[in-house]
């Protein structure tokens, strides 16, 4: 089990990573505008489920290659790092607006299928959970708990807050677009933000959060 610590760190890192403007945000609101409250929620579960596969995915992956080995956990970690500086490299470069955009659906088990598909076939996002979730894993750590319980336990609270905001987004779809559409800059000059967070969260993991060899 993570300590508290750890858990109100990661939690703040994933707020304001889920509040930043992405693909699933504008996904989810273009549902909303385009054909209701109600299939946009049907969504929302659709994307958290994908979040939830991809943890899953992660915490026995991780577990797999690093429960036993400083060395794969080091590489793992510093890796990730790299990843995140690569994402804020790529997010204060990025150009263009956000499009929304999303295809109708028939009803609420389409819905869901649709988003569950568009979460979980972007295999950007299980590089991120990969380079994000270990920066978070304290292994050999009294009390911590092997790698994939922490994983779990720290998804747990991803999906939790993604849903919650997520939700807000599917229920609030039309103001949403509209401030959106009304303000196509400011969203465009977020990526100095998204990218100064994942260039915070790449230095820290580099420079803290060395593992400890198992008693």
């Amino acid at each position: 089990m993570p300590s508290a610590s750890t858990l109100a760190s990661f939690a703040l890192a994933a707020t304001a990573l889920i509040l930043l403007p992405g693909p699933a945000m504008l996904f989810l609101v273009s549902r909303g505008i385009g054909q209701g409250r109600r299939l946009a929620l049907a969504s929302t579960l659709g994307i958290e489920a994908a979040t939830a596969t991809m943890v899953l995915l992660t915490a026995f992956g991780l577990s797999a290659l690093i429960s036993s080995s400083v060395l794969a956990f080091s590489i793992v970690k510093y890796a990730g790092a790299a990843y995140l500086v690569y994402l804020a490299v790529r997010e204060f470069r990025a150009r263009g607006h956000f499009a929304l955009a999303a295809a109708p659906v028939s009803g609420p088990l389409r819905a869901f299928a649709d988003a569950y598909l568009v979460g979980i076939s972007n295999p950007k996002t299980a590089v991120f959970f990969l380079a994000f979730f270990p920066q978070f894993v304290h292994q050999g750590s009294a009390g911590s708990g092997p790698v994939w319980s922490q994983v779990l336990v720290l998804g747990a609270v991803f999906v939790v807050i993604g849903l919650v905001f997520d939700s807000t987004y599917a229920l609030s779809a039309g103001s949403v677009g509209q401030w959106l559409q009304r303000h196509p800059k400011a969203v465009d000059r977020q990526r100095f933000v998204s990218g100064g967070i994942f260039l915070a969260m790449g230095g820290a993991a580099a420079l803290t959060g060395h593992p400890e060899r198992p008693a």
